[in-house]
C-alpha cells in the first residue's frame, strides 16, 4: 500500500500531466480540462439544456428557421473574422431560449451558444447583437468556464460528468447558466469581442451597444448579474478604446436588418 507523502506525490504528479497536456490556457491561468474534454463537457450540458423544455424553452429551428438564418449569419460573420483560435475546434451551435424577461447570452465550454429572446428584444442593431456574441464566444474560446471551474470544482466533477453522472451534470449545468465570471474574464471577453469585429464590416465595439442601454435604466432596474461585473462604464469605455487602438474601421450598424429579425420573435 502506497504511503501518504508516495499517494500525495503521484497525485500532483498527475495534475502537472495534465497541465502540460493542454490544461493551461496561453498562460492565463490553470485549467485542468483539455480541448476534447471541454468539448464532451459542453456537449453533455448542452443535451440537459435541451432536454429541460421547462426550464430552457428552446425555439424550435423549423418554426423559427428565419430567426436562426439570421442569427447563424451573424455568427459566421464573427467565427470568418479569422480571430477566433478554436473556430474549427468547437461546435459553435447556437438555440434561442424563449424567456423575455431575462437579459442574457451564454456559452457552454465547447461553443454551444444560447440567447435569451429578452436580450435579442432588448438590442437595437446588428453590430450590438455582435458585440454580444463575440463576447460569449471569446468566454468559450479563451476557455474561461472550464478554468473557472477547475478553481471551482476541480478534476474529480468532470470525471464524474464524463462517466454520465446525472447528479454531477445537473450540478454543472446550473453553474454554467449562471456562472458569474471574474472582472478580469469579463474584460478580456469584451476585448475579444473587438478584435472579432474588427476584421468586419460591423462596428467593433457594438458590444458598447447593449451596456449603453443598460446604463440608461439606471441602477434600480439595471439585471442582477452586473452587481459582480465591472461597472457598465467602464465596460464602455474598455470596448471604445479597445476599437481605437485597433485601428477598426467597420461603420456598419444593421438596425433595419436586425428590427425585420425581432418581428419575426414569439410575442
Amino acid at each position: 500500500m502506497k504511503s501518504p507523502i508516495l499517494k500525495s506525490t503521484f497525485i500532483f504528479t498527475i495534475l502537472l500531466i495534465l497541465v502540460s497536456c493542454g490544461g493551461t490556457s496561453k498562460g492565463k491561468g490553470i485549467n485542468l480540462f483539455t480541448i476534447d474534454q471541454d468539448k464532451a463537457l459542453g456537449a453533455q450540458v448542452a443535451h440537459e439544456i435541451d432536454s429541460n423544455t421547462a426550464e430552457y424553452p428552446l425555439l424550435d429551428s423549423v418554426q423559427y428557421k428565419q430567426v436562426y438564418q439570421y442569427l447563424y449569419k451573424v455568427r459566421d460573420n464573427i467565427l470568418n473574422s479569422g480571430k477566433v483560435d478554436l473556430k474549427d475546434e468547437f461546435a459553435w451551435r447556437l438555440r434561442v431560449i424563449h424567456d423575455d424577461s431575462t437579459l442574457n447570452a451564454f456559452c457552454t465550454p465547447g461553443g454551444y451558444i444560447y440567447i435569451y429572446t429578452g436580450i435579442l428584444k432588448f438590442l437595437d442593431s446588428e453590430d450590438q447583437l455582435a458585440g454580444v456574441l463575440g463576447h460569449e464566444i471569446a468566454h468559450a474560446d479563451m476557455r474561461h468556464s472550464t478554468r473557472q471551474m477547475t478553481t471551482m470544482f476541480g478534476f474529480q466533477i468532470l470525471l464524474d460528468v464524463l462517466a454520465g453522472d446525472m447528479a454531477a451534470i445537473k450540478q454543472i449545468t446550473g453553474a454554467l447558466v449562471g456562472l458569474k465570471f471574474s472582472r478580469k474574464h469579463e474584460e478580456e471577453a469584451d476585448e475579444k469581442s473587438v478584435v472579432y469585429l474588427c476584421p468586419t464590416q460591423y462596428n467593433a465595439d457594438g458590444g458598447a451597444g447593449f451596456f449603453e442601454k443598460i446604463q440608461a435604466l439606471g441602477g434600480a432596474s439595471q439585471p442582477e448579474f452586473l452587481s459582480t461585473h465591472p461597472d457598465p462604464g467602464n465596460r464602455i469605455e474598455h470596448f471604445q478604446n479597445s476599437k481605437v487602438v485597433l485601428g477598426c474601421k467597420g461603420d456598419k450598424k444593421f438596425e433595419v436588418e436586425y428590427a425585420a429579425m425581432v418581428v419575426k420573435l414569439p410575442k
